[in-house]
Protein backbone atom coordinates (compact mmCIF):
# COMPACT_ATOMS: atom_id res chain seq x y z
CA UNK A 1 0.00 0.00 0.00
CA UNK A 2 2.92 2.43 1.14
CA UNK A 3 4.62 1.41 -2.10
CA UNK A 4 1.67 2.45 -4.49
CA UNK A 5 0.76 5.77 -2.81
CA UNK A 6 5.07 6.45 -3.47
CA UNK A 7 4.31 5.41 -6.84
CA UNK A 8 1.49 8.04 -7.50
CA UNK A 9 3.37 10.70 -5.19
CA UNK A 10 6.06 10.65 -7.89
CA UNK A 11 4.05 10.48 -11.11
CA UNK A 12 2.62 13.46 -9.62
CA UNK A 13 5.88 15.22 -9.43
CA UNK A 14 6.83 14.16 -12.72
CA UNK A 15 3.55 15.47 -14.38
CA UNK A 16 3.98 18.81 -12.51
CA UNK A 17 7.66 18.64 -13.89
CA UNK A 18 6.46 18.57 -17.31
CA UNK A 19 3.45 21.60 -16.82
CA UNK A 20 6.18 24.21 -15.42
CA UNK A 21 8.36 23.18 -18.19
CA UNK A 22 5.80 23.52 -20.76
CA UNK A 23 5.33 27.00 -18.62
CA UNK A 24 8.54 28.28 -19.64
CA UNK A 25 8.74 27.23 -22.78
CA UNK A 26 5.60 29.21 -23.44
CA UNK A 27 7.26 32.16 -21.71
CA UNK A 28 10.52 32.16 -23.97
CA UNK A 29 8.36 31.64 -27.32
CA UNK A 30 6.17 34.24 -26.36
CA UNK A 31 8.99 36.58 -25.11
CA UNK A 32 10.56 36.15 -28.08
CA UNK A 33 7.98 36.18 -30.45
CA UNK A 34 7.18 39.64 -28.59
CA UNK A 35 10.83 41.15 -29.33
CA UNK A 36 10.96 40.08 -33.00
CA UNK A 37 7.48 41.66 -33.33
CA UNK A 38 8.92 45.04 -31.81
CA UNK A 39 12.32 44.74 -33.70
CA UNK A 40 10.26 44.10 -36.95
CA UNK A 41 7.75 47.22 -35.82
CA UNK A 42 10.99 49.62 -35.49
CA UNK A 43 12.31 48.31 -38.50
CA UNK A 44 9.43 49.02 -40.77
CA UNK A 45 8.80 52.56 -38.85
CA UNK A 46 12.61 53.11 -39.78
CA UNK A 47 12.54 52.04 -43.23
CA UNK A 48 9.19 54.32 -43.44
CA UNK A 49 11.37 57.14 -41.87
CA UNK A 50 13.95 56.92 -44.36
CA UNK A 51 12.46 55.61 -47.36
CA UNK A 52 8.94 56.78 -47.38
CA UNK A 53 7.68 61.01 -47.69
CA UNK A 54 7.02 62.27 -44.49
CA UNK A 55 6.70 66.27 -45.31
CA UNK A 56 5.43 67.09 -40.75
CA UNK A 57 8.37 65.52 -39.71
CA UNK A 58 10.69 67.01 -42.43
CA UNK A 59 9.21 70.05 -41.78
CA UNK A 60 10.05 69.48 -37.90
CA UNK A 61 13.52 68.44 -38.32
CA UNK A 62 14.56 71.51 -40.85
CA UNK A 63 12.62 73.40 -38.17
CA UNK A 64 15.21 72.32 -35.49
CA UNK A 65 18.13 73.37 -38.11
CA UNK A 66 16.52 76.62 -39.49
CA UNK A 67 16.97 80.10 -37.07
CA UNK A 68 15.46 83.46 -38.52
CA UNK A 69 16.76 87.12 -37.96
CA UNK A 70 15.46 90.12 -38.50
CA UNK A 71 18.24 92.48 -39.83
CA UNK A 72 18.37 95.86 -38.65
CA UNK A 73 17.71 98.79 -40.68
CA UNK A 74 19.95 102.03 -40.57
CA UNK A 75 18.04 104.90 -39.39
CA UNK A 76 18.07 107.48 -41.25
CA UNK A 77 20.45 110.92 -41.00
CA UNK A 78 19.39 113.96 -39.91
CA UNK A 79 21.12 117.28 -41.58
CA UNK A 80 21.07 120.87 -41.14
CA UNK A 81 20.33 123.50 -43.96
CA UNK A 82 23.87 122.90 -45.22
CA UNK A 83 24.14 119.07 -45.42
CA UNK A 84 26.06 118.77 -41.79
CA UNK A 85 25.32 115.66 -40.50
CA UNK A 86 23.67 116.29 -37.09
CA UNK A 87 22.64 112.11 -36.08
CA UNK A 88 23.03 109.02 -37.53
CA UNK A 89 23.85 105.56 -36.87
CA UNK A 90 26.99 103.88 -36.23
CA UNK A 91 28.16 100.37 -35.67
CA UNK A 92 28.86 99.54 -32.31
CA UNK A 93 29.26 95.87 -30.56
CA UNK A 94 27.13 94.17 -27.86
CA UNK A 95 29.83 92.54 -25.45
CA UNK A 96 28.42 89.39 -23.89
CA UNK A 97 29.85 86.42 -22.24
CA UNK A 98 29.71 82.90 -21.78
CA UNK A 99 29.67 82.26 -18.56
CA UNK A 100 29.79 77.74 -18.60
CA UNK A 101 32.61 78.26 -21.54
CA UNK A 102 34.69 80.44 -18.83
CA UNK A 103 34.05 78.64 -16.24
CA UNK A 104 35.34 75.48 -18.37
CA UNK A 105 38.52 77.01 -19.36
CA UNK A 106 39.13 78.26 -16.03
CA UNK A 107 39.93 81.70 -16.73
CA UNK A 108 37.52 83.74 -14.51
CA UNK A 109 39.63 86.07 -12.78
CA UNK A 110 41.42 86.89 -15.82
CA UNK A 111 39.03 87.27 -18.08
CA UNK A 112 37.01 89.56 -15.19
CA UNK A 113 39.71 91.92 -14.96
CA UNK A 114 40.99 92.33 -18.29
CA UNK A 115 37.01 93.78 -19.37
CA UNK A 116 36.69 95.23 -16.28
CA UNK A 117 40.09 97.23 -17.20
CA UNK A 118 38.77 98.17 -20.76
CA UNK A 119 35.40 98.42 -20.13
CA UNK A 120 36.43 100.52 -17.14
CA UNK A 121 33.64 99.18 -14.78
CA UNK A 122 34.10 97.36 -11.64
CA UNK A 123 35.65 93.77 -12.02
CA UNK A 124 32.77 92.96 -9.47
CA UNK A 125 30.64 93.81 -11.64
CA UNK A 126 31.80 91.41 -14.11
CA UNK A 127 31.78 88.37 -12.11
CA UNK A 128 28.09 88.74 -11.11
CA UNK A 129 27.36 88.53 -14.45
CA UNK A 130 29.48 84.85 -14.91
CA UNK A 131 26.15 83.07 -13.28
CA UNK A 132 27.06 79.40 -14.26
CA UNK A 133 23.93 78.85 -14.93
CA UNK A 134 23.58 81.17 -17.54
CA UNK A 135 24.87 80.31 -21.28
CA UNK A 136 25.28 84.19 -22.10
CA UNK A 137 25.37 87.14 -20.35
CA UNK A 138 25.30 91.00 -21.61
CA UNK A 139 28.41 92.71 -19.96
CA UNK A 140 27.92 96.12 -22.09
CA UNK A 141 25.86 97.34 -24.88
CA UNK A 142 27.15 99.28 -27.78
CA UNK A 143 30.67 99.61 -27.29
CA UNK A 144 32.65 101.39 -30.30
CA UNK A 145 34.27 98.84 -32.81
CA UNK A 146 37.72 99.65 -31.38
CA UNK A 147 37.22 98.95 -28.26
CA UNK A 148 35.40 95.65 -29.30
CA UNK A 149 38.68 95.17 -31.74
CA UNK A 150 41.34 95.77 -28.87
CA UNK A 151 39.02 93.45 -26.64
CA UNK A 152 38.59 90.75 -29.41
CA UNK A 153 42.73 91.01 -29.93
CA UNK A 154 42.64 89.38 -26.64
CA UNK A 155 40.95 86.05 -27.72
CA UNK A 156 39.61 85.41 -24.24
CA UNK A 157 37.56 82.27 -24.54
CA UNK A 158 33.74 82.87 -23.88
CA UNK A 159 33.89 86.26 -24.74
CA UNK A 160 31.52 87.12 -27.80
CA UNK A 161 30.67 90.27 -29.55
CA UNK A 162 27.47 91.31 -31.67
CA UNK A 163 26.78 94.27 -34.50
CA UNK A 164 24.22 96.63 -33.51
CA UNK A 165 23.40 100.29 -35.21
CA UNK A 166 23.28 102.58 -32.73
CA UNK A 167 22.46 106.35 -33.02
CA UNK A 168 25.17 109.00 -32.62
CA UNK A 169 24.82 112.90 -32.22
CA UNK A 170 27.46 114.30 -33.38
CA UNK A 171 27.57 117.43 -31.25
CA UNK A 172 26.39 116.18 -27.83
CA UNK A 173 23.75 118.63 -26.43
CA UNK A 174 23.89 121.11 -29.44
CA UNK A 175 20.40 120.92 -30.91
CA UNK A 176 19.29 118.28 -28.31
CA UNK A 177 15.66 119.95 -27.91
CA UNK A 178 14.92 119.70 -31.21
CA UNK A 179 16.84 116.77 -32.33
CA UNK A 180 15.50 114.38 -29.72
CA UNK A 181 16.83 110.80 -29.20
CA UNK A 182 16.18 107.19 -29.56
CA UNK A 183 16.03 105.15 -26.71
CA UNK A 184 17.95 101.56 -26.52
CA UNK A 185 14.53 99.98 -28.39
CA UNK A 186 15.51 102.17 -31.27
CA UNK A 187 12.10 104.22 -30.92
CA UNK A 188 12.72 108.24 -31.65
CA UNK A 189 11.25 109.34 -28.19
CA UNK A 190 11.60 113.15 -28.46
CA UNK A 191 12.16 116.44 -30.92
CA UNK A 192 12.29 115.16 -34.41
CA UNK A 193 13.63 111.57 -33.58
CA UNK A 194 10.39 111.12 -32.42
CA UNK A 195 7.93 113.45 -34.90
CA UNK A 196 9.32 111.41 -38.28
CA UNK A 197 10.08 108.30 -36.35
CA UNK A 198 8.39 106.30 -38.90
CA UNK A 199 10.01 108.53 -42.03
CA UNK A 200 13.57 107.90 -40.08
CA UNK A 201 13.58 104.08 -39.00
CA UNK A 202 13.59 102.31 -42.18
CA UNK A 203 12.44 99.05 -43.06
CA UNK A 204 14.01 96.16 -41.39
CA UNK A 205 15.48 93.12 -43.27
CA UNK A 206 14.69 88.65 -42.94
CA UNK A 207 17.51 86.19 -42.98
CA UNK A 208 16.91 82.54 -43.08
CA UNK A 209 19.80 80.34 -42.72
CA UNK A 210 20.66 76.92 -41.35
CA UNK A 211 22.82 75.72 -37.62
CA UNK A 212 25.23 73.49 -36.91
CA UNK A 213 24.93 70.51 -34.39
CA UNK A 214 25.83 73.69 -31.83
CA UNK A 215 22.99 75.50 -33.10
CA UNK A 216 25.48 78.04 -34.58
CA UNK A 217 24.45 80.16 -37.77
CA UNK A 218 26.35 78.66 -41.14
CA UNK A 219 26.59 81.72 -42.55
CA UNK A 220 27.25 79.55 -45.80
CA UNK A 221 24.31 78.17 -45.85
CA UNK A 222 21.63 80.88 -46.25
CA UNK A 223 17.87 79.85 -47.49
CA UNK A 224 16.67 83.08 -47.56
CA UNK A 225 17.62 86.83 -47.31
CA UNK A 226 15.58 89.85 -47.51
CA UNK A 227 17.67 93.09 -47.30
CA UNK A 228 16.74 96.17 -45.07
CA UNK A 229 15.75 99.09 -46.61
CA UNK A 230 17.30 102.21 -44.89
CA UNK A 231 15.34 105.13 -43.47
CA UNK A 232 14.41 108.28 -45.26
CA UNK A 233 17.02 111.72 -44.73
CA UNK A 234 15.57 114.32 -42.66
CA UNK A 235 16.97 118.02 -43.68
CA UNK A 236 16.22 120.68 -41.21
CA UNK A 237 15.82 124.76 -41.95
CA UNK A 238 18.54 124.96 -38.64
CA UNK A 239 21.80 126.01 -39.12
CA UNK A 240 24.64 124.47 -36.75
CA UNK A 241 26.88 127.51 -36.59
CA UNK A 242 23.52 129.57 -36.02
CA UNK A 243 22.43 127.51 -33.38
CA UNK A 244 25.51 127.58 -31.43
CA UNK A 245 25.58 131.11 -31.68
CA UNK A 246 22.17 130.93 -30.21
CA UNK A 247 23.16 128.68 -27.21
CA UNK A 248 26.31 130.03 -26.79
CA UNK A 249 24.64 133.45 -26.14
CA UNK A 250 21.98 132.04 -23.77
CA UNK A 251 24.70 130.33 -21.53
CA UNK A 252 26.63 133.62 -21.36
CA UNK A 253 23.18 135.01 -20.32
CA UNK A 254 22.24 132.73 -17.48
CA UNK A 255 25.82 133.26 -16.19
CA UNK A 256 25.97 136.85 -16.50
CA UNK A 257 22.29 137.71 -15.33
CA UNK A 258 21.11 134.46 -13.39
CA UNK A 259 17.82 132.88 -13.61
CA UNK A 260 16.46 129.34 -13.58
CA UNK A 261 16.07 128.82 -17.11
CA UNK A 262 16.38 130.16 -20.87
CA UNK A 263 14.66 129.66 -24.53
CA UNK A 264 15.59 131.67 -28.10
CA UNK A 265 14.23 131.17 -31.21
CA UNK A 266 15.72 132.30 -34.70
CA UNK A 267 13.83 132.79 -37.99
CA UNK A 268 14.40 133.81 -41.27
CA UNK A 269 11.89 136.49 -41.71
CA UNK A 270 10.76 136.40 -45.48
CA UNK A 271 10.40 132.40 -45.37
CA UNK A 272 9.26 131.13 -41.69
CA UNK A 273 11.98 128.75 -41.37
CA UNK A 274 13.71 128.01 -37.95
CA UNK A 275 16.98 128.75 -38.13
CA UNK A 276 18.16 128.03 -34.52
CA UNK A 277 16.15 127.21 -31.74
CA UNK A 278 17.39 126.36 -27.75
CA UNK A 279 16.17 126.09 -24.60
CA UNK A 280 17.94 125.70 -21.04
CA UNK A 281 18.87 123.36 -19.22
CA UNK A 282 19.74 121.17 -21.77
CA UNK A 283 21.50 117.28 -21.97
CA UNK A 284 23.67 115.18 -23.89
CA UNK A 285 21.80 113.70 -26.63
CA UNK A 286 24.06 110.49 -26.27
CA UNK A 287 23.92 110.09 -22.34
CA UNK A 288 20.07 110.70 -22.59
CA UNK A 289 19.32 108.43 -19.57
CA UNK A 290 21.23 110.47 -17.19
CA UNK A 291 18.88 113.69 -18.11
CA UNK A 292 15.54 114.29 -15.72
CA UNK A 293 12.45 115.84 -17.65
CA UNK A 294 13.29 119.44 -16.72
CA UNK A 295 16.28 119.05 -19.27
CA UNK A 296 14.19 117.20 -22.21
CA UNK A 297 11.71 120.16 -22.27
CA UNK A 298 11.83 122.43 -25.21
CA UNK A 299 10.59 125.24 -22.98
CA UNK A 300 10.59 127.06 -26.73
CA UNK A 301 7.10 125.80 -27.64
CA UNK A 302 6.19 124.23 -24.49
CA UNK A 303 6.20 126.88 -22.11
CA UNK A 304 2.79 128.97 -21.95
CA UNK A 305 3.89 132.25 -19.92
CA UNK A 306 2.57 135.71 -19.48
CA UNK A 307 4.48 137.80 -22.35
CA UNK A 308 4.33 141.18 -20.39
CA UNK A 309 5.18 144.49 -22.51
CA UNK A 310 6.19 142.40 -25.99
CA UNK A 311 2.53 142.00 -26.62
CA UNK A 312 2.23 145.51 -26.86
CA UNK A 313 3.34 145.29 -30.45
CA UNK A 314 0.08 143.46 -31.76
CA UNK A 315 -1.86 145.56 -29.63
CA UNK A 316 -0.78 149.10 -31.25
CA UNK A 317 -0.34 147.44 -34.37
CA UNK A 318 -4.16 146.80 -34.16
CA UNK A 319 -5.17 150.13 -33.11
CA UNK A 320 -3.33 151.50 -36.30
CA UNK A 321 -4.57 148.83 -38.87
CA UNK A 322 -7.83 150.34 -37.64
CA UNK A 323 -7.55 153.96 -37.95
CA UNK A 324 -8.19 155.08 -34.36
CA UNK A 325 -4.67 156.35 -33.36
CA UNK A 326 -1.81 157.72 -35.24
CA UNK A 327 1.58 157.86 -33.64
CA UNK A 328 1.81 162.08 -32.41
CA UNK A 329 -1.82 161.23 -30.71
CA UNK A 330 -1.26 162.32 -27.00
CA UNK A 331 -2.03 159.43 -24.11
CA UNK A 332 -2.34 160.73 -20.54
CA UNK A 333 -0.50 158.02 -18.37
CA UNK A 334 -1.43 159.30 -15.38
CA UNK A 335 1.65 159.69 -13.52
CA UNK A 336 2.44 155.80 -13.32
CA UNK A 337 -1.35 155.08 -11.51
CA UNK A 338 -4.05 154.69 -13.01
CA UNK A 339 -7.73 153.43 -11.63
CA UNK A 340 -10.37 151.51 -13.94
CA UNK A 341 -12.78 149.88 -12.47
CA UNK A 342 -11.83 150.51 -9.12
CA UNK A 343 -8.26 149.03 -9.79
CA UNK A 344 -5.21 150.15 -9.67
CA UNK A 345 -2.85 149.56 -13.10
CA UNK A 346 0.91 151.10 -12.61
CA UNK A 347 3.86 151.67 -14.65
CA UNK A 348 7.43 150.41 -13.89
CA UNK A 349 8.68 154.12 -14.63
CA UNK A 350 5.58 156.93 -14.15
CA UNK A 351 4.90 159.06 -17.23
CA UNK A 352 2.83 162.01 -17.70
CA UNK A 353 1.40 162.68 -21.03
CA UNK A 354 2.96 160.76 -24.19
CA UNK A 355 2.71 160.63 -27.39
CA UNK A 356 1.39 156.91 -28.88
CA UNK A 357 5.08 156.80 -30.16
CA UNK A 358 6.54 157.06 -26.71
CA UNK A 359 4.03 154.97 -25.13
CA UNK A 360 5.40 152.10 -26.90
CA UNK A 361 9.10 153.46 -26.32
CA UNK A 362 8.55 153.32 -22.62
CA UNK A 363 6.44 150.60 -22.74
CA UNK A 364 3.77 152.59 -20.83
CA UNK A 365 1.35 149.96 -19.50
CA UNK A 366 -1.47 152.50 -18.81
CA UNK A 367 -1.26 153.97 -22.09
CA UNK A 368 -1.33 150.80 -23.98
CA UNK A 369 -4.47 150.14 -21.61
CA UNK A 370 -6.38 153.22 -22.59
CA UNK A 371 -5.52 152.52 -26.45
CA UNK A 372 -6.90 148.82 -26.21
CA UNK A 373 -9.91 150.32 -25.27
CA UNK A 374 -10.56 152.58 -28.14
CA UNK A 375 -10.60 148.99 -29.82
CA UNK A 376 -14.21 147.32 -29.82
CA UNK A 377 -13.72 144.00 -28.25
CA UNK A 378 -14.65 141.92 -30.63
CA UNK A 379 -12.09 143.83 -33.16
CA UNK A 380 -9.77 143.29 -30.34
CA UNK A 381 -10.16 139.81 -29.98
CA UNK A 382 -10.17 139.10 -33.37
CA UNK A 383 -6.66 140.75 -33.86
CA UNK A 384 -4.69 138.72 -31.57
CA UNK A 385 -6.24 135.78 -32.82
CA UNK A 386 -5.21 137.02 -36.50
CA UNK A 387 -1.39 137.30 -35.12
CA UNK A 388 -2.24 134.14 -33.96
CA UNK A 389 -2.40 133.56 -30.09
CA UNK A 390 -4.02 131.19 -28.74
CA UNK A 391 -3.41 128.81 -31.18
CA UNK A 392 -0.69 126.17 -32.20
CA UNK A 393 1.73 126.89 -35.17
CA UNK A 394 1.68 123.73 -36.68
CA UNK A 395 5.37 123.41 -36.64
CA UNK A 396 7.00 119.95 -36.94
CA UNK A 397 8.14 119.38 -33.28
CA UNK A 398 5.97 117.34 -30.60
CA UNK A 399 5.00 118.88 -27.35
CA UNK A 400 3.92 122.41 -29.49
CA UNK A 401 0.91 124.36 -26.73
CA UNK A 402 -0.82 126.59 -28.22
CA UNK A 403 -1.08 129.41 -25.45
CA UNK A 404 -4.09 130.83 -23.39
CA UNK A 405 -6.37 133.42 -24.87
CA UNK A 406 -9.65 132.79 -23.45
CA UNK A 407 -12.97 133.18 -25.33
CA UNK A 408 -14.51 136.72 -24.86
CA UNK A 409 -17.42 135.93 -23.51
CA UNK A 410 -15.38 134.71 -20.86
CA UNK A 411 -13.62 138.10 -20.11
CA UNK A 412 -14.10 140.33 -17.27
CA UNK A 413 -14.69 144.27 -17.54
CA UNK A 414 -10.98 144.65 -16.56
CA UNK A 415 -9.69 141.61 -19.03
CA UNK A 416 -9.12 144.14 -22.28
CA UNK A 417 -6.87 146.34 -20.11
CA UNK A 418 -4.64 143.61 -18.54
CA UNK A 419 -4.48 141.33 -21.93
CA UNK A 420 -2.98 144.67 -23.56
CA UNK A 421 0.02 144.66 -21.36
CA UNK A 422 0.56 140.79 -21.69
CA UNK A 423 -1.23 139.65 -18.49
CA UNK A 424 -4.34 137.29 -18.37
CA UNK A 425 -2.96 135.86 -21.32
CA UNK A 426 -0.14 132.92 -21.90
CA UNK A 427 1.84 132.64 -24.99
CA UNK A 428 4.74 130.51 -26.21
CA UNK A 429 7.59 131.84 -27.51
CA UNK A 430 7.50 130.27 -30.90
CA UNK A 431 4.19 132.16 -31.33
CA UNK A 432 5.53 135.51 -29.98
CA UNK A 433 8.28 135.54 -32.45
CA UNK A 434 5.81 134.53 -35.08
CA UNK A 435 3.33 137.30 -34.45
CA UNK A 436 6.19 140.04 -34.40
CA UNK A 437 7.80 138.60 -37.95
CA UNK A 438 4.53 139.30 -39.32
CA UNK A 439 5.14 142.94 -38.37
CA UNK A 440 8.63 142.25 -40.19
CA UNK A 441 6.96 140.30 -42.99
CA UNK A 442 4.83 143.15 -44.41
CA UNK A 443 1.70 142.17 -42.16
CA UNK A 444 2.42 138.37 -43.10
CA UNK A 445 1.45 135.98 -41.14
CA UNK A 446 3.66 132.53 -42.06
CA UNK A 447 3.50 129.25 -40.54
CA UNK A 448 7.23 128.57 -38.95
CA UNK A 449 8.84 125.48 -40.08
CA UNK A 450 11.99 123.44 -39.26
CA UNK A 451 11.69 120.43 -41.80
CA UNK A 452 13.36 121.67 -44.88
CA UNK A 453 13.08 118.63 -47.09
CA UNK A 454 12.59 114.52 -47.30
CA UNK A 455 15.21 112.18 -49.14
CA UNK A 456 14.93 108.90 -49.92
CA UNK A 457 18.01 106.63 -49.69
CA UNK A 458 17.89 106.93 -53.52
CA UNK A 459 18.42 110.48 -53.12
CA UNK A 460 15.08 111.24 -54.48
CA UNK A 461 13.17 114.25 -52.64
CA UNK A 462 9.61 112.81 -51.38
CA UNK A 463 8.65 116.26 -49.26
CA UNK A 464 9.80 119.73 -49.72
CA UNK A 465 8.63 122.47 -47.84
CA UNK A 466 7.95 125.68 -48.85
CA UNK A 467 6.99 128.90 -47.17
CA UNK A 468 3.18 129.21 -46.71
CA UNK A 469 0.99 132.36 -45.48
CA UNK A 470 -1.74 131.47 -42.83
CA UNK A 471 -2.82 135.30 -42.46
CA UNK A 472 -2.74 138.81 -43.08
CA UNK A 473 -3.41 140.79 -39.59
CA UNK A 474 -2.38 144.05 -40.69
CA UNK A 475 -1.29 146.50 -43.84
CA UNK A 476 1.77 146.44 -45.16
CA UNK A 477 1.35 150.59 -44.28
CA UNK A 478 1.32 149.60 -40.94
CA UNK A 479 3.72 146.85 -40.64
CA UNK A 480 5.97 149.89 -41.94
CA UNK A 481 5.00 152.27 -39.05
CA UNK A 482 5.49 149.89 -36.59
CA UNK A 483 8.73 148.54 -37.61
CA UNK A 484 9.97 152.09 -37.05
CA UNK A 485 8.15 152.73 -33.20
CA UNK A 486 9.87 149.37 -32.71
CA UNK A 487 13.21 151.25 -33.98
CA UNK A 488 12.45 154.02 -31.59
CA UNK A 489 12.61 151.07 -28.54
CA UNK A 490 16.04 150.81 -28.86
CA UNK A 491 17.18 154.73 -29.22
CA UNK A 492 18.20 156.46 -26.02
CA UNK A 493 15.73 156.39 -23.78
CA UNK A 494 13.79 153.29 -25.12
CA UNK A 495 13.93 150.52 -22.96
CA UNK A 496 15.76 148.36 -25.77
CA UNK A 497 18.67 150.84 -25.83
CA UNK A 498 20.87 147.65 -24.27
CA UNK A 499 20.11 145.86 -27.44
CA UNK A 500 21.12 148.11 -29.71
CA UNK A 501 24.01 147.83 -31.99
CA UNK A 502 25.61 150.72 -33.62
CA UNK A 503 25.58 149.46 -37.31
CA UNK A 504 22.79 147.77 -37.58
CA UNK A 505 19.08 149.34 -37.04
CA UNK A 506 17.09 146.99 -34.80
CA UNK A 507 13.68 147.09 -34.51
CA UNK A 508 12.58 145.44 -31.16
CA UNK A 509 10.36 145.42 -28.10
CA UNK A 510 11.16 144.40 -24.89
CA UNK A 511 8.69 142.81 -21.95
CA UNK A 512 8.80 142.14 -18.03
CA UNK A 513 6.14 139.74 -16.49
CA UNK A 514 6.08 138.96 -13.03
CA UNK A 515 5.36 135.40 -12.37
CA UNK A 516 2.14 134.13 -11.13
CA UNK A 517 1.95 132.52 -7.77
CA UNK A 518 -0.96 131.05 -5.79
CA UNK A 519 -3.15 134.25 -4.53
CA UNK A 520 -1.65 137.00 -7.41
CA UNK A 521 1.83 137.71 -8.77
CA UNK A 522 5.62 137.70 -7.29
CA UNK A 523 6.89 140.38 -6.36
CA UNK A 524 10.39 139.09 -6.41
CA UNK A 525 10.59 136.89 -9.89
CA UNK A 526 9.53 138.02 -13.62
CA UNK A 527 9.95 136.64 -16.87
CA UNK A 528 12.17 138.36 -18.83
CA UNK A 529 12.42 138.43 -23.03
CA UNK A 530 13.19 140.56 -26.18
CA UNK A 531 11.53 140.09 -29.55
CA UNK A 532 12.69 141.88 -32.78
CA UNK A 533 14.28 142.10 -36.10
CA UNK A 534 17.21 143.46 -38.08
CA UNK A 535 18.19 145.09 -40.69
CA UNK A 536 14.86 147.32 -39.67
CA UNK A 537 14.70 148.69 -43.20
CA UNK A 538 15.17 144.96 -44.74
CA UNK A 539 14.72 142.86 -42.35
CA UNK A 540 16.94 139.36 -42.46
CA UNK A 541 16.05 137.61 -39.43
CA UNK A 542 14.10 137.65 -36.39
CA UNK A 543 14.79 136.25 -32.41
CA UNK A 544 13.36 136.20 -29.57
CA UNK A 545 15.06 135.91 -26.13
CA UNK A 546 13.63 134.39 -22.76
CA UNK A 547 14.72 134.15 -19.46
CA UNK A 548 12.87 132.91 -16.39
CA UNK A 549 13.55 134.12 -13.18
CA UNK A 550 16.44 136.71 -13.59
CA UNK A 551 17.94 138.17 -10.66
CA UNK A 552 18.97 140.85 -9.53
CA UNK A 553 18.47 142.87 -12.80
CA UNK A 554 14.79 141.70 -13.99
CA UNK A 555 13.75 143.56 -16.81
CA UNK A 556 13.25 142.21 -20.49
CA UNK A 557 15.54 145.43 -21.52
CA UNK A 558 18.56 144.35 -18.71
CA UNK A 559 18.59 141.12 -19.49
CA UNK A 560 17.46 140.03 -22.53
CA UNK A 561 18.05 142.41 -24.83
CA UNK A 562 21.93 142.01 -24.57
CA UNK A 563 21.83 138.33 -24.95
CA UNK A 564 20.11 139.56 -28.29
CA UNK A 565 22.98 141.76 -29.13
CA UNK A 566 25.56 139.46 -28.20
CA UNK A 567 23.89 136.48 -30.56
CA UNK A 568 23.49 139.21 -33.55
CA UNK A 569 26.62 140.72 -33.24
CA UNK A 570 27.83 137.00 -34.21
CA UNK A 571 24.92 136.48 -36.54
CA UNK A 572 25.43 139.46 -39.03
CA UNK A 573 29.25 138.77 -39.58
CA UNK A 574 28.18 134.92 -40.06
CA UNK A 575 25.45 135.79 -42.70
CA UNK A 576 27.32 139.27 -44.12
CA UNK A 577 24.39 140.92 -43.43
CA UNK A 578 25.39 144.66 -44.68
CA UNK A 579 25.15 147.28 -41.53
CA UNK A 580 23.35 150.45 -42.29
CA UNK A 581 26.60 151.98 -43.57
CA UNK A 582 26.82 149.61 -46.58
CA UNK A 583 30.17 148.79 -46.43
CA UNK A 584 29.73 144.80 -46.38
CA UNK A 585 28.49 143.11 -49.43
CA UNK A 586 24.39 141.57 -48.71
CA UNK A 587 24.60 138.22 -47.92
CA UNK A 588 21.96 135.46 -48.19
CA UNK A 589 21.21 132.04 -46.76
CA UNK A 590 21.44 129.32 -48.93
Amino acid sequence: MFEQIRAIWHEGLEWECMIEHAHNKARMILILLGGVIMLGGLGVRLAFLHLGPNAELENRILGLRQTQRTLQAQRGAILDRNGNVLAMDLITRDVWIDPLAIQRYGHADFIAAQLARLLQVDPAFIRTRMDWQREYAMVRPRVSTDLADQIARMQMQGVHFHDKLTRYYMHGSLMSHVLGFVNWEGVGSAGIEQRFHSTLEGIPGLRVSELDGRRRELYTRINLEIPPRPGHTVQLTLDQNLQYMLEEGLDWGLEEFGGEAAWAIMMRVRTGEILAMASRPDYDLNDFRHSGKEERRNRAISENYEPGSTFKVSVLAAAFNEGIISPDNIIDCENGRWYFMGRPLHDYTPHGRLTVADVLQKSSNIGTAKIALMLPPEKFDSYLRDFGFGRRTGIELPGEEAGILGPRSQWSGLSVTRISMGHEVAVTALQQLNAVNAIANDGFLLRPYIVKRIVDEDGDVIQETSPEVVGRPIRRDTAALMTDLMVRVMEQGGTGRRGAMPDYSIAGKTGTAQKPIPGGYSNRENIASFVGFLPAEDPQISMIVVVDAPYPTRTGGGVAAPIFRRVAEDVVRYLDIPSRSGMADAGSLR
